[in-house]
This record gives C-alpha cells, sequence and structure tokens, in this order.
C-alpha cells in the first residue's frame, strides 16, 4: 500500500501502522531527513510511551515505557553500524526475541538480522513537506 501524507497527516499514519496486523518488528527505509525517526516518534507517542526523547543514533538502542513503567518498545538506529559484527557486541538478538514493538532505522545495515517476519516501512520524499509511504 502507498499513502502520501504531511506532517499534520503523521498522527493518522502512526495509528494505521500500529492496525497493521503483522509482527511488532518494524523496518523503516529511506534516505537521511526522509522522516523515519518523526514516524516513529509519533507511533511511540500513539503507545503511550512517556518519554519519547530523540533517535538513538549515538547510543544504538533506546527503551521506552509507558506511563505506568512497563517496557512497551525498542527504537534503533544502525546508521553509523560498519558492519553486523557490531551488533552481537550489545545482544541484537534478546531484544529481537521480545514480543513487543520494535523500531528499526537504517535495517538495510544489518539485512541477516532482521526478522523475516519484520514489516518494511519504505519512506520517500514527494517535496518539503510531503511523504509517500509504502508498506
Amino acid at each position: 500500500m502507498e499513502i502520501i501524507y504531511t506532517q499534520e497527516d503523521i498522527f493518522d499514519i502512526a495509528q494505521l501502522i500500529l492496525k497493521i496486523e503483522c509482527s511488532k518488528k518494524i523496518c523503516f527505509f529511506g534516505e537521511m531527513g526522509a522522516g523515519k525517526t518523526t514516524l516513529i516518534k509519533a507511533i511511540l507517542a500513539e503507545l503511550g510511551v512517556k518519554d519519547i526523547g530523540h533517535s538513538p543514533t549515538f547510543g544504538l538502542v533506546n527503551e521506552y515505557e509507558d506511563i505506568q513503567g512497563q517496557l512497551v518498545a525498542y527504537h534503533f538506529d544502525f546508521y553509523r553500524i560498519e558492519n553486523e559484527e557490531e551488533v552481537y557486541d550489545f545482544g541484537i538478538e534478546e531484544y529481537l526475541n521480545q514480543e513487543i514493538y520494535t523500531f528499526i532505522e537504517w535495517p538495510e545495515r544489518i539485512p541477516n538480522l532482521i526478522p523475516k517476519e519484520c514489516l518494511n516501512i519504505k519512506l520517500h520524499f514527494v517535496d518539503e513537506n510531503t511523504r509517500r509511504i509504502e508498506y
């Protein structure tokens, strides 16, 4: 499916993604600035996360809890990964084997480690304020 949206529609898009019947593992593809992190933040807000923060580009993973303190999501950003071996050092398998939402930016950097049931979201620039999403 393909949808064109603007920033004003971001929470509607987030709700739509959460309603897709599939895995809680979601991979986000798109060039730098396409809106991957912005969309993930909107999804986290829809999940009731209390402190959304920022992309985990430097720490590789952020963990998010809801207002009751329950762990609800992991957010990975593999932009700075040089090779797949690097992610074994912090126990990627343990994260991916849990049944909570797992959002992965730059999954193309670790192609052999991505779960087969992952929902693939592809973001594309249409113009400065508009994006196209494919899933």
